[in-house]
């Protein structure tokens, strides 16, 4: 018998002693083991991005100034290119191929009305406005009532000789048609945070100069304003439709004021049905007026007034539409919801660029103060949500609460492995079937949240959110989260996380990612905190043409980490 005999007889030997020792045993460790392979295998996703482009973020000049770090720069801008100026809008006729107008807030609107430009399936498709009221009242506003609401608001405050127009309304459409209606038509806008003091209120006004002012009865202490304000000239109240068989008009008796009242529907329904249907003409418009805005600090700190120009916003809006990769960005079939104040300024930049963009915009009082996200989504289901870190604390500790069983936290512990392993987000697959049961209850359609903003406000003691809770909550709700730390004079953000980046570390509060496109960052001596060749930290500043001023220091210390996200110190 030769060698190769003898090796398959000691072959055929070793098989059927192995089958011979089978048992159910090893039936079940067999299964289990296929079982491991397979699903790996067929759950096996490429990353979102490519890891390397976590590892550094954003990067520093060359050279840096004694007493302060390099200069850093996100990815998108990088030193020897401008920082992003503006909208790049194309007027009708030009050339595709020449730059265009960094652009203001009237090319926002009429790029709301004229629906997608660029080529493809979605070529001339209109977001829609829509109004939440309760559970189950949701209105949708025509784009063509709305330019009609801009163009007879803003041509009645300016014959009424109006110039400076405080808007003191919660999020509606209201609010969004007084604000375009001041870009229109060259007034300067003061966009005052909702459900204040009175004193404050009389304060903001002084400090702003207002001479007009657009709100609702019941929360503007008009007789208050009429006798401590006397350079009130014009006052508009937009009144629900239950009480408009009242005479809205009277002035207080005995305030010896000579105010000019009017209501928002008849200033609306006295004028010709077909006035105010054009937007006015591209050409010979003026430059466009400023934007006020007031940021609110901690309890016992007056809040700051802050000037905004017109290309500080249309910066600001650029840089977040360009911080979304090209395969997600908002579009025609986006939900957006501002479920935080339209009187911060990040909240506002993120919801004009959902109307540049064309997305669906929903609007609800419940959106000032939402400490609740599923009250502030009921009767809708967003698919982009900007959200207050309070709320999202609240959701994520009530959520978690949800995750007792064993199988639970199994669950979430494998959903987590995608997110902070593997990188990639996870999909609906039948394990993760019984763990749906259990997220937060966002909108009236489960699963079709993606995109969570949310902001770290300096200076005005927000809960500061942690990577692991971050990380918690993508797994929880199904959507990606980008945190941003925002500032006063900061038009939107400074810095955000990048959309892909659902690292964990050992942290109190998450890093805020690099500068966006239209900022750069440095860091100055602050105290303790000293800059050395090898460590950038002290007080953060920040430069930029989304800067008001074009610079300003927030009055904090942070640092560059060694991916060279921006974190506090």
């Amino acid at each position: 018998m030769g060698a190769f005999d003898n090796l398959l007889l000691t072959l055929d030997e070793g098989i059927t002693d192995f089958f011979a020792q089978w048992n159910m045993y090893t039936t079940i460790i067999v299964t289990a083991f296929i079982g491991f392979i397979t699903y790996q295998i067929s759950t096996r996703k490429d990353p979102d991005t490519h890891p390397m482009l976590l590892v550094r973020q954003s990067q520093g000049s060359p050279v840096r100034q004694p007493g302060q770090s390099p200069v850093y720069r996100g990815q998108s801008a990088p030193h020897g290119m401008p920082l992003q100026t503006g909208l790049n809008v194309k007027d009708p006729g030009a050339s595709r191929w020449a730059r265009g107008r960094d652009g203001d807030l009237r090319d926002i609107w009429r790029q709301a009305v004229g629906g997608v430009q660029e080529d493809g399936p979605n070529k001339g498709a209109k977001g829609k406005i829509l109004s939440v009221f309760g559970t189950e009242h949701v209105t949708e506003h025509s784009l063509d009532d709305i330019t009609r609401q801009i163009n007879l608001i803003g041509g009645h405050i300016k014959e009424q000789g109006g110039s400076r127009v405080a808007i003191y309304i919660p999020n509606s459409v209201e609010l969004l048609a007084a604000l375009f209606a001041c870009a229109f038509y060259n007034l300067t806008a003061v966009i005052l945070p909702f459900e204040q003091p009175e004193e404050d209120v009389i304060s903001m006004l002084r400090r702003s100069g207002a001479d007009t002012v657009i709100t609702a009865p019941g929360s503007f202490p008009f007789d208050l304003v009429a006798k401590h304000y006397p350079n009130l000239r014009q006052l508009i109240w937009i009144v629900d439709e239950g009480s408009r068989h009242m005479d809205w008009n009277e002035v207080p008796e005995g305030t010896g004021s000579s105010v000019n009242v009017s209501t928002w529907h008849e200033i609306i329904g006295d004028s010709p049905a077909a006035a105010g249907r054009e937007l006015p003409p591209l050409e010979g418009q003026k430059e466009p007026s400023d934007v006020i805005l007031f940021w609110q600090f901690k309890s016992g700190i007056p809040s700051e007034m802050v000037t905004f120009t017109a290309g500080n916003f249309a910066s600001a809006i650029a840089s977040q539409l360009f911080a979304i990769p090209t395969s997600q960005k908002m579009g025609p079939s986006d939900l957006f919801l501002p479920a935080d104040s339209l009187a911060n300024s990040h909240t506002l930049v993120l919801t004009l660029a959902a109307l540049f963009s064309n997305a669906s915009v929903a609007l609800n009082s419940v959106g000032t103060q939402a400490y609740d996200l599923a009250a502030a989504t009921r009767g809708i289901s967003p698919t982009i949500l900007v959200a207050t870190p309070t709320a999202l604390v609240k959701t994520h500790q009530e959520t978690a609460s949800n995750f007792s069983s064993l199988i639970a936290r199994n669950l979430h512990w494998l959903q987590t492995r995608h997110l902070t392993q593997y990188g990639v987000m996870p999909t609906a697959s039948f394990l993760s079937s019984y763990y749906d049961s259990l997220r937060p209850s966002i909108g009236t359609k489960p699963g079709k949240l993606r995109l969570i903003l949310t902001a770290e406000r300096v200076g005005a003691d927000t809960p500061r959110l942690s990577s692991q809770v971050l990380s918690d909550l993508r797994a929880y709700t199904g959507a990606r989260i980008i945190y941003a730390l925002t500032a006063a004079k900061v038009a939107g953000a400074v810095a955000q996380t990048l959309f892909y980046d659902y690292r964990v570390f050992e942290d109190k509060c998450s890093h805020f990612g690099p500068p966006l496109s239209s900022t750069e960052v440095f860091f100055k001596d602050m105290g303790e905190y000293k800059t050395t060749d090898g460590v950038s930290r002290g007080e953060i500043v920040v430069r930029g043409p989304s800067v008001s001023g074009g610079e300003t220091a927030l009055g904090v210390a942070g640092y560059m980490r060694d991916d060279n996200t921006l974190a506090y110190a």
